[in-house]
């Protein structure tokens, strides 16, 4: 399995700090739409999902959050914990969040609107589905790859 976790360049000075993300520079997409997590409540789960065609780009802008990703065959788990950072998810990738903490703010950009005829929320129909649709992340430049 290979994921991405993009490297987001920070800017800032004694005031602060600063991402700017632009579309098809560090957002390897156009970004449809951008939507946020927050306020979730000890011991949820969120996602639990797949998308057909659908490609996120998901940032810990605050707090932490353990994800888990499957694409059929394999499955990780890693942490988002650092703004300067975004996990590219690919389609046809399963994904958990879970162990949110109690300040975690999550911001996922998407190349779509949102399209429900996109989504695989069954576990065992995912699994079906991408033993006919899988095919694996290609590297893109400039990113880090996680091979679980």
């Amino acid at each position: 399995m290979n994921i991405e976790l993009i490297l987001l360049q920070r800017h800032g000075d004694e005031r602060g700090g600063l991402i700017a993300l632009e579309e098809n520079a560090n957002v390897p997409f156009n970004v449809k739409r951008v939507y946020y997590l927050f306020d979730t409540k000890p011991g949820v789960r969120r996602g639990l999902h797949a998308h057909k065609t659908l490609t996120q780009l998901v940032i810990a802008v605050r707090g932490t959050c353990h994800f888990v990703l499957d694409n059929g065959r394999e499955r990780i788990e890693l942490s988002l914990d650092n703004p300067a950072q975004g996990l590219l998810v690919p389609p046809m990738m399963w994904r958990e969040m879970y162990d949110f903490s109690e300040d975690c703010v999550l911001m996922v950009l998407a190349d779509q609107v949102y399209d429900e005829q996109d989504y695989i929320r069954d576990y065992d129909q995912f699994l079906q589905y991408a033993n006919v649709a899988l095919s694996a992340p290609s590297s893109l430049p400039g990113r880090t790859n996680i091979d679980g």
